[in-house]
């Protein structure tokens, strides 16, 4: 799909929600960073050698801080079943949360970097009159500083994280209460996303929703996933949005 100018019907939505890891931001490195200082923390043999790298953590990512860290130490438990004690044991899990929540906060923004066409898409709903807001599973701490480090904290009138509500996406809760902070209706509220998290959450809110083909989805094919549109760009959003608005009219 062509990056070119494409008149945006403002009648369209009323809203967006935004997610961030993967969408908005490439997270990985402060995710790998983050780890891998937790896991030098810890009390096992060989800690302070065991690492992950950005491939394997690119397809934990977007569950949340606490499956992120299960899903991490479950992976080196299975590399090393007889390590002793194990490293996915509850203990562990509960101190390396408690350290991987230091060390995020730490680096948060360091080893990351907005993906091209960010701004110019965030720009194009703006202009068009649509509220916006972020909705995350990372914690909503670390959201609001990453966002405003990266410069893109004028364009969000709601930053939500995993930690906002009662559950995460893929549960449709964050969006539906989003929206009523929004003041707007689910099926004129679109989604943008990477992965099937965001768009099982939209379907299950009522939310049209197109994901990025760039993104995590948890090492999945992302065009495998039920949504209303593709897109490699945000810079691309006004041919999605045009095409979400046309199949909600006919």
């Amino acid at each position: 799909m062509a990056d070119r100018a494409f008149h945006l019907d403002p009648g369209a939505f009323d809203a967006a929600i935004v997610d961030l890891d993967g969408t908005m931001v490439d997270t990985v490195g402060d995710f790998v960073a983050a780890l891998n200082l937790m896991l030098a923390d810890l009390p096992v043999p060989g800690g302070e050698t065991r690492r992950v790298d950005a491939a394997t953590v690119g397809s934990m990512v977007g569950k949340g801080s606490e499956h992120l860290i299960r899903s991490v130490l479950n992976h080196l438990q299975a590399q090393d079943s007889g390590m002793s004690p194990p490293v996915n044991s509850a203990e562990n899990c509960d101190r390396a949360y408690a350290g991987y929540q230091g060390h995020y906060d730490r680096i948060n923004g360091l080893h990351s970097a907005v993906y091209p066409g960010v701004p110019e898409g965030l720009r194009v709903l703006q202009r068009a009159g649509l509220k916006l807001a972020c909705v995350t599973n990372k914690p909503a701490a670390f959201a609001r500083a990453l966002i405003e480090l990266k410069g893109l904290d004028g364009f969000f009138t709601e930053v939500f994280g995993g930690d906002s509500f009662e559950r995460k996406k893929p549960d449709p809760l964050p969006l539906l209460k989003t929206c009523e902070a929004l003041g707007t209706r689910p099926d004129r509220t679109l989604v943008i996303g990477d992965s099937s998290n965001d768009a099982q959450a939209a379907r299950a809110a009522g939310c049209p929703v197109v994901l990025v083909t760039y993104g995590y989805n948890h090492g999945e094919p992302v065009r495998a996933v039920d949504a209303d549109g593709f897109i490699d760009s945000l810079a691309q959003l006004q041919f999605a949005m045009a095409a979400v608005a046309g199949a909600a009219s006919a």
